[in-house]
């Protein structure tokens, strides 16, 4: 028998809200959100725990935050500064084992079954890390330390900030037993809507379901589901691996029919897909739309030109893309906004090179 693998996932907490508290000493304590202007229709790109504990999100309009922490302090993304201190600790990742797989600049999968180290146990390596990266940066980690990737990212979010989580193999059923469905990858509202529709609110309740009723739920990822929900995943941590594109798409409840409230959807999901670009540090070239009718009937339109992570521009072509549908003009039930063709950041003073905007991210 194989023996089990020891899979770290380490996430740092609060990433960019953190590195500007470390670096302004009055912004420690204070809720504090790294983004743009709300007048400028900003969106929210990293909280602190303080600014968190008003209901403040990733990914949320900072006019919305603004409303919910009239204290709120909003500091400009310096996004120089955050792959500066990411490129530190992933060296730190790199020193313990060559098996590091990137997620953004703050997050990240290692498989330490061997390690530099020495040390037998996962927890060891995820505790040595911790500890380094305190020490050299000044800022927390939460790890989650299990047998795959699927159990090991769940753990890092068990008990942030600066969390320490391990499902080791013999806990495995006990650690699932309770998790809702939206635990599992892949599972967003509208999929856990539908699941729940069928009484499947649990991981238990994914094993037991009837495949054909699962099915009619979740279409082709049935089987994986039932893997992930049994607590298998087999993926290996794969260093180096490639982002290929990135999408956000949403079934609304009713059928949308006013053409403005369809364009602020489509503007806030190409938000949302250059606050990711930002994280990665990295431009895309194309972006797509995808159009659901009532009936069914699906489009997506897509444009290419110099790529870019400027949210401005990334709304204005995917807006001008939706000009091309008949949206408005027929009702739609699903919107969806997406980029691809990814390119690093080239920051120089070129303008024929990537155009950036890090200051509304």
């Amino acid at each position: 028998m194989t023996a089990p693998r020891r899979i770290l996932h380490l996430d740092m907490d609060a990433f960019y809200a953190s590195v500007e508290q470390r670096d302004r000493p009055e912004l420690r304590g204070r809720p504090v959100v790294v983004g743009g202007a709300p007048e400028s229709r900003g969106v929210v790109a990293a909280a602190s725990y303080e600014a968190r504990a008003f209901g403040i999100r990733s990914a949320m309009p900072m006019s919305r935050a603004v409303r919910l922490c009239a204290d709120l302090t909003i500091v400009p993304p310096s996004f120089a500064k955050y792959r500066s201190v990411s490129s530190q600790i992933f060296a730190m990742y790199r020193d313990v084992t060559p098996l590091v797989e990137p997620l953004s600049l703050d997050e990240a999968y290692l498989d330490v079954t061997t390690n530099s180290w020495g040390e037998p146990l996962g927890v060891e390596v995820a505790k040595r890390l911790k500890m380094a990266i305190r020490e050299a940066t000044g800022l927390t980690a939460s790890a989650g330390v299990a047998p795959n990737k699927f159990l090991a990212k769940i753990a890092s979010g068990w008990r942030k900030p600066d969390g320490l989580t391990v499902v080791a193999p013999e806990r495995v059923d006990a650690f699932l037993q309770n998790l809702p469905v939206e635990a599992l990858w892949g599972v967003g509202p509208a999929t856990a809507k539908r699941l729940r529709e069928r009484g499947i609110e649990r991981l238990v309740d994914v094993r037991a379901a009837d495949l054909e009723v699962l099915r009619s739920a979740v279409g082709s990822m049935t089987e994986w589901l039932r893997k992930l929900a049994m607590g298998e995943d087999d993926r290996p941590v794969e260093p180096n691996r490639p982002c290929k594109s990135s999408s956000s798409e949403c079934t609304y409840p009713e059928d949308l029919a006013d053409r403005d409230r369809i364009r602020d959807e489509i503007a806030g999901m190409a938000r949302e897909n250059a606050l990711w670009l930002g994280r990665k540090g990295i431009t895309a070239r194309t972006v797509t739309i995808k159009v659901r009718y009532d009936d069914f009937t699906t489009i997506t339109r897509s444009h290419s030109q110099r790529p870019t992570n400027d949210p401005d521009e990334l709304v204005q072509r995917a807006v001008s893309l939706l000009e091309k549908t008949e949206a408005g003009r027929r009702p739609v039930r699903l919107l969806g906004a997406g980029v691809s063709n990814l390119e690093p950041v080239v920051e120089s003073g070129d303008s024929d090179g990537p155009q950036l905007r890090l200051d509304t991210a």
